[in-house]
């Protein structure tokens, strides 16, 4: 899943933040990772979040509004977050530290700041680079001293839990089409590919050639993706250094596509706290947790993750189904964190997303249409699979569902059934002394996702009262 915005540059506003930062660590022992914030035992309940009123697309930014607007969205949108159990947001660069600090005085609600590091191109002495090329001198020296200065500007921001570098930024190599997505296979082996390349550096050829030693004229377009790879990772690693010598006290995660090129991961990234992952895989992880624990020695943070709430066989809204592939996701994110069990190396995630994006599907026309188009197929999702025939929704991934509530595009949220489900799944606690599977899978035998049909139906009721 992607973020299709042109990222807004930092935008400055006249607010004094006090220099009380968070302090956020990383630990390993022997029972695995964790996250530690000021001292105490932190798992990422989290959500993707923005906000686009309807008819507005990527262009929009809501801190470019007026401090009465932004606060009265804020105070609408984050309680409804809390609500749910949410502890932490994924938000892009554009927001300024006060608001930030807002959030998480006024909420609780910690923020993961991601800056997409090129995924969307770069200007370049005034010239648009669409297909960013990391081993562009220009581009390091661009990239690493915006990344630098987030750190700088950012590091004594009440609130601030962690860095995330990119947005799927490996399969940026590969798509041009800003609307495709990664398609797992049954299976879950989507990184067979990545894999098979990354061996060409170490294989000969039937002409007896590696990779390396090959020309460019000699090399095929996957080829050269493989080598393009490597530069992406060892400038994360290089930035993830620069910005470590400024701020100590915040960890550095990359945002992974699934787990592509995790060979070159292993050897580039060596000096980030975190892998980040979006990956959308269907109800279940696979061997992802022991992968990244045995192959990468790290922690792991699913930052996108999730399903949509249409069903493309049925041409319906689906939300039984959306909820069902969220808990499971859950429940496997719970059951790998340190002292649980499993591979020891959960710290959490990001649920996909907060609210339904109508700006989806074609990005710059029908923007006030709540577009069904099925824009990818995914195999994993086998509730609507049709065998190859595109079936997620790209505009039914909310969590909430957007109602219009004026000419404006001003709208009301009504949560739907993964709201409800999330709200449980969210209260179990796994750093507590009580915590074990056993009780793990008796807190999801308590999920009942008929009921939350129900909540959601009677939500929407108490709408329509109100108007």
């Amino acid at each position: 899943m992607k973020v299709y915005c042109l990222i807004s540059v930092l935008v400055g506003m006249a607010w004094s933040v006090p220099a009380m930062g968070t302090s956020v660590q990383v630990q390993k022992s022997d029972n695995g990772f964790k996250l530690v914030v000021d001292g105490q035992d932190f798992m990422v309940k989290g959500i993707n979040w923005d906000y686009y009123p309807l008819g507005t697309n990527y262009t929009y930014s809501l801190w470019e509004q007026s401090e009465a607007v932004i606060k009265s969205v804020l105070d609408k949108e984050m309680t409804l977050v809390k609500s749910m159990g949410v502890n932490t947001l994924r938000m892009y660069t554009g927001i300024p530290k006060k608001w930030i600090a807002y959030i998480h005085q006024n909420f609780g609600i910690y923020t993961m700041l991601n800056h997409p590091f090129g995924r969307y191109g770069v200007s370049l002495d005034g010239e648009w680079m669409a297909n960013t090329e990391y081993d562009n001198p220009g581009v390091k020296e661009l990239l690493l001293k915006k990344t630098a200065q987030l750190a700088k500007e950012y590091r004594d921001t009440p609130g601030l839990l962690l860095y995330l570098l990119g947005n799927e930024n490996n399969y940026g190599l590969f798509w041009d089409d800003t609307e495709k997505k990664t398609t797992p296979k049954k299976d879950y082996d989507s990184a067979l590919p990545a894999r098979a390349m990354y061996k060409l550096f170490l294989l000969s050829d039937n002409k007896g050639k590696s990779i390396k030693e090959k020309s460019e004229n000699e090399l095929s377009v996957d080829e050269k993706s493989v080598i393009r790879a490597r530069s992406i990772y060892e400038l994360f690693n290089e930035a993830a250094l620069a910005m470590k010598a400024l701020d100590s006290q915040h960890p550095i995660a990359i945002c992974n596509g699934d787990l592509m090129f995790i060979e070159i991961i292993k050897e580039e990234c060596k000096d980030i706290d975190i892998f980040g992952t979006n990956m959308y895989r269907g109800v279940s992880f696979g061997d992802t947790f022991q992968r990244v624990r045995e192959e990468l020695n790290k922690p792991i943070i699913f930052t996108e993750f999730g399903a949509d709430a249409y069903n493309a066989i049925e041409g319906l809204e689906d939300q039984e189904s959306q909820a069902y592939y969220l808990a499971g996701n859950w429940k496997e994110i719970y059951a790998n964190v340190a002292g649980i069990g499993g591979s020891g190396n959960s710290l959490g995630g990001f649920s996909y997303q907060f609210s339904d994006g109508w700006w989806k599907v074609g990005q710059t026309k029908n923007l006030a249409i709540h577009d069904n188009t099925a824009t990818w197929n995914n195999g994993g999702y086998y509730r609507d699979d049709k065998g190859g025939v595109n079936n997620m929704n790209e505009e039914w991934f909310g969590i909430c569902s957007k109602i219009r509530s004026n000419a404006q595009g001003e709208y009301d949220l009504l949560p739907r059934a993964a709201y409800f489900v999330l709200r449980l799944v969210h209260s179990f606690s796994p750093y507590d002394p009580a915590a074990t599977l056993i009780e793990l899978e008796k807190h999801f035998l308590k999920i009942d996702i008929p009921k939350a049909i129900n909540e959601s139906k009677g939500y929407s009721n108490s709408l329509k009262k109100m108007k």
